[in-house]
């Protein structure tokens, strides 16, 4: 029996990097864009993002929430410049960038793969580190199987081969999109000509793939007290690893759960964690799966999941900027201001917030990362205190020196003329 959706969407989310001496430029080209709205989280509208984060991560991840009353109507009276040079100062800012509608779109030939491109959200942090969130959901079409072919697919629009081929042969059919080189000019014309392109030290910073977070709530018939969880779980591999429908259903499951870590809090939801992607099943045999699941999945779990790429962003940069020994004090700077920021803090009270923040810090090896970072630095900025002490003692050696050279001349020249 095919398995069948009851409700679901999928971000697909894209990682670059402006250049920071170009950044408050670039948000001032993103208030003028006139697609682009700057977000402003407000207390009464987000109050579950206000409650989940502590409130040293709201203030640093959602500034916005300060803007209220009359400091809201000032803010708002701003001109466009005014209103850039105050975000581009904080730490975090976020877009949504408009459709005049749900734009529609179709993979494959006749029998393709129906689809809406229903937001698309910026978020930019002023290190530089930004990310495009696009939200998709399946239009009509309630087989699983359509999910996992869409989600394999879609991820990798944007990569060097679909500029190459046709891949996966993949086709976008719509007033705006006309073919899937549109969403790469799309998310180039977002990113701008600000975005720092890849050199050989940051090269492993480029991954034209997206980052996939997707949820789904599955029919309540295949996942219910007589239908036990181990009926759909090959689909459920299938779902967490963004495989395709075709992949073969005996597949080595320990091979395939190396990098793949699972939270099972809830009997009826799932949350599948993988390097390159955070998937949610769960069963509509709870209408908690429907109501408010999908909306706090959508938003302070998705939220918490920018916020862990954008430290494994951060920390694969400094990683790569080790290249360039000159930058070693500014690097050492930007790591500590990184350490009490956020790297120290808890970021909810949540219980179950909690530990889908440590699980996904634990896929991505954040702690490993950090680890290594913290020991080139001490190991690097010690060497250089060490030339740093060696030029000041050669320059001490020097001077006592040429102060005894100076001291017996002159008692030379007194002995000579005492004689």
């Amino acid at each position: 029996m095919e398995l069948k959706t009851k409700y679901q969407y999928t971000y697909f989310i894209h990682p670059y990097i402006v250049d920071e001496t170009r950044y408050d430029k670039y948000i001032l080209k993103l208030f003028k864009d006139k697609k682009c709205s700057f977000k402003i989280f407000q207390k009464e509208k987000d109050l579950d993002i206000y409650n989940y984060f502590l409130p040293q991560i709201r203030n640093y991840a959602f500034p916005t929430f300060e803007l209220r009353g009359q400091k809201l109507k000032d803010f708002n009276n701003l001109s466009k410049e005014a209103k850039s040079k105050i975000v581009s100062k904080q730490y975090v800012a976020c877009f949504d960038y408009n459709l005049s509608e749900d734009i529609q779109g179709k993979m494959g030939e006749e029998d393709g793969i129906f689809f809406n491109i229903a937001k698309i959200q910026i978020i930019c942090f002023n290190t530089g580190i930004c990310f495009l969130a696009i939200k998709t959901h399946l239009e009509g079409n309630e087989d699983f199987s359509d999910l996992l072919d869409f989600n394999y697919r879609f991820k990798s629009i944007n990569s060097e081969f679909s500029s190459l081929k046709d891949f996966e042969n993949i086709k976008i059919q719509t007033d705006i999109f006309n073919d899937v080189k549109d969403i790469s000019e799309l998310i180039s014309q977002i990113t701008g000509i600000y975005e720092k392109k890849v050199t050989n030290n940051n090269e492993e910073l480029a991954n034209s793939n997206f980052f996939v977070y997707s949820y789904v709530c599955i029919e309540s018939d295949r996942w219910n007290e007589k239908n036990e969880f181990f009926n759909i779980e090959n689909e459920f591999y299938k779902y967490a690893n963004c495989l395709p429908r075709q992949y073969l259903s005996d597949f080595n499951k320990t091979n395939i759960e190396q990098n793949l870590h699972i939270i099972e809090k809830f009997k009826y939801s799932k949350i599948a964690l993988t390097n390159s992607s955070v998937n949610m099943i769960c069963s509509g045999i709870d209408t908690f799966n429907y109501t408010k699941l999908p909306y706090q999945y959508e938003n302070e779990y998705f939220y918490t999941y920018i916020l862990t790429l954008y430290q494994k962003m951060f920390l694969k940069r400094l990683n790569s900027d080790f290249k360039e020994y000159e930058k070693i004090s500014k690097m050492r700077v930007k790591f500590i201001n990184f350490t009490k920021q956020i790297w120290e803090k808890e970021i909810t009270l949540d219980d179950t917030g909690s530990l889908y923040y440590k699980t996904i810090k634990k896929t991505l090896e954040l702690d490993e990362l950090y680890e290594e970072i913290k020991t080139k630095y001490e190991v690097i900025y010690k060497d250089l205190n060490i030339e740093k002490n060696n030029s000041y003692y050669s320059i001490i050696i020097i001077l006592l020196i040429f102060s005894l050279i100076f001291n017996t001349v002159n008692i030379l020249f007194l002995m000579y003329l005492l004689s």
